[in-house]
């Protein structure tokens, strides 16, 4: 028996994946509305945000998924029912599901892997309703919209990972992001919070403009400086940088470890540029460097994350809102690279 609002709905709304040739499309369907099971939860989406890891799973680069698959795997929404067992949440609690639904505490494990959201065999949350485990939620956070809750259980706790829990950036630290996605910005908030410096790298001086008023330390153009790495040394008297957020991939990483000042750290966690190892890490031995393969984080992270938020009046930066039907046009301008920020589709 389910605890439940008295106007739940039999049906809802939902995207699923089409299959096509290489990859898949996005379908929109009725679907009948899920049920809690004892431990699980029901939640009414509210908003959700890309990644650049759902165009990955739309064009079939991540692997097979389902066919029927719903995508994406950041949402937020309220409590609707709860299963028998529940006892954490109410309904009208404000939630958001985490991205690996069994990684709720401790280091991760390969195990966690097929669990990830709207990706594989695992439903995500581009629909009205989903059902959650209750340990799979984390409270968002009271000044938080539901739109900006929805850009946090990727992008945010990614940044968040590799930046303080595996990085331990702290004051006077020197971090360097690579373009202006919601990755880069929330690492460029954290850092800045934590009195770290931060280098921007942007093709577009518009967007470079914006992440000065941001906090960035300082902006090179990539484009105009191909050899960004010896602007950023430069900017940084001949050391370079202790913290690198790296987005690019193989056709960025050379540069990234010419960037990475002695006992620096490199988060590796993009692949804007592809697959594929191509770099000497002969450097990295040389300069005693690190590198953190990053991916996401843990309900436990989250909630410090969201405290951390709080106490530091960090507000996630949207692009644009698109409507529930526009959500292909949503992926389309995730595949432009024009947005600054996150993307978001209302539901």
């Amino acid at each position: 028996m389910t605890r439940a609002a008295a106007s739940q709905s039999a049906t809802c709304r939902a995207y699923r994946l089409v299959p096509t040739d290489g990859g898949s499309r996005l379908g929109q369907v009725e679907d009948v509305a899920p049920a809690p099971g004892p431990g699980d939860v029901l939640v009414r989406v509210e908003a959700a945000s890309l990644n650049y890891r759902d165009l990955l799973v739309l064009r079939g680069q991540l692997g097979a998924v389902r066919e029927g698959l719903i995508p994406l795997s950041d949402g937020a929404g309220r409590v609707v029912a709860t299963g028998g067992e529940v006892t954490r949440w109410r309904v009208g609690d404000r939630v958001a599901p985490i991205f690996y639904r069994d990684w709720v505490a401790g280091p991760y494990r390969e195990a966690y892997g097929p669990a990830a959201l709207g990706g594989g065999d695992t439903d995500g949350v581009l629909a009205d309703l989903i059902t959650v485990p209750e340990a799979s939620l984390v409270r968002i956070p009271n000044v938080l919209s539901i739109e900006e809750a929805a850009t946090l259980p990727c992008a945010a706790l990614t940044a968040w990972q590799a930046l303080v829990v595996r990085g331990g950036i702290a004051a006077g630290d020197t971090l360097l992001v690579q373009g202006t996605g919601g990755v880069a910005l929330f690492g460029l908030q954290i850092a800045s919070a934590v009195g770290a410096r931060t280098i921007v790298l942007s093709s577009s001086d518009e967007k470079r403009e914006r992440a000065a008023k941001l906090g960035a330390f300082a902006t090179v153009n990539y484009r105009a400086t191909p050899d960004w790495d010896v602007a950023v040394r430069k900017l940084t008297d001949g050391l370079g940088v202790s913290h690198i957020l790296e987005l690019g991939g193989p056709d960025t990483f050379d540069r990234s470890l010419r960037a990475l000042a002695a006992g620096g750290r490199i988060a590796q966690i993009g692949v804007f540029t592809g697959f594929g190892p191509r770099s000497n890490l002969f450097r990295l031995q040389q300069i005693n460097g690190t590198i953190d393969g990053v991916n996401v984080g843990s309900a436990e992270q989250f909630e410090a994350m969201n405290a951390f938020l709080v106490e530091h009046r960090i507000r996630p930066v949207i692009d644009r809102t698109f409507a529930f039907d526009e959500a292909q046009a949503a992926y389309d301008e995730l595949a432009s690279g024009r947005h600054f920020g996150k993307l978001v589709i209302r539901l």
